[in-house]
């Protein structure tokens, strides 16, 4: 018997979070029965269980390490026909969607999976995966200031949790200061707001990690993770 939520997730229909929404709004049936309270729990094997009129079945978990280039949109379809980071992921059948989000002018690392419960786990502000990213700025950065991002930044939203900061330095031939930078939240356009706080121009932004690596994926490439690269994503969700 698992809980109702996670066998929805299982089934690549939504996250857990969005799974628990749609019990609660009544989109779920059980047996034939509709369910709206998050404690029940059913078998995979015997329960028939429907979310919006569809009969679900647990299906095989895929996942994807993509290489996303700029100018391509992290969400599974987009009503300005615009390029988004499906587009990458051929031959693909299974309802799969982007772990996180990166934005528009943000290249880099991004998970791609119908593995709903990994996607809740890894994205839960309670886990604190780590990600970096290799930040690329249009003049020198100042040291105080890079002390002041590893320690916390004040944002609108609140002040960020200390980061972990290499500077890697300023190139005279292109004007470019170049830092990498871990931090372990998930708010939106986080690391450039971090620089934008104090007025820098990020020239380029991408994550190079998190829970997995780039290497030997150039850019726009796809691959998928190797049973040990899932395990340890796995690993990561699942510790408190």
């Amino acid at each position: 018997m698992e809980r109702l939520q996670k066998f929805i997730a299982s089934c690549g229909v939504a996250s857990r979070r969005k799974a628990e929404e749609l019990i609660t709004e009544g989109k779920v049936l059980v047996n034939g029965r509709k369910v709206t309270e998050l404690g029940v729990k059913v078998n995979p094997l015997k329960d028939k269980v429907k979310v919006n009129g569809q009969l679900l079945a647990v299906e095989k978990p895929v996942y994807y390490l993509l290489n996303k280039p700029k100018g391509v949109i992290t969400s599974v379809t987009d009503p300005q026909g615009r390029e988004t980071v499906l587009d990458y992921i051929k031959n693909e059948k299974k309802r799969i969607y982007p772990v996180g989000r990166l934005d528009l002018n943000t290249e880099g690392l991004l998970l791609l999976t119908n593995d709903g419960e990994l996607a809740q786990n890894l994205t839960h502000p309670s886990k604190g995966v780590e990600k970096t990213y290799e930040v690329r700025v249009k003049g020198r950065v100042k040291e105080d200031d890079l002390q002041v991002i590893a320690n916390g930044v004040p944002l609108e939203d609140g002040i960020t949790s200390p980061a972990t900061i290499v500077d890697l330095g300023f190139d005279d031939h292109n004007g470019v200061h170049e830092v990498e930078i871990t931090i372990h939240e998930g708010r939106n356009r986080q690391v450039r707001r971090m620089f934008e706080h104090f007025g820098y121009r990020i020239h380029n932004l991408k994550r190079i990690a998190g829970g997995l690596s780039l290497s030997g994926v150039k850019r726009g490439g796809v691959r998928q993770l190797t049973q040990r690269e899932v395990n340890a994503l796995k690993a990561l969700g699942d510790k408190k």
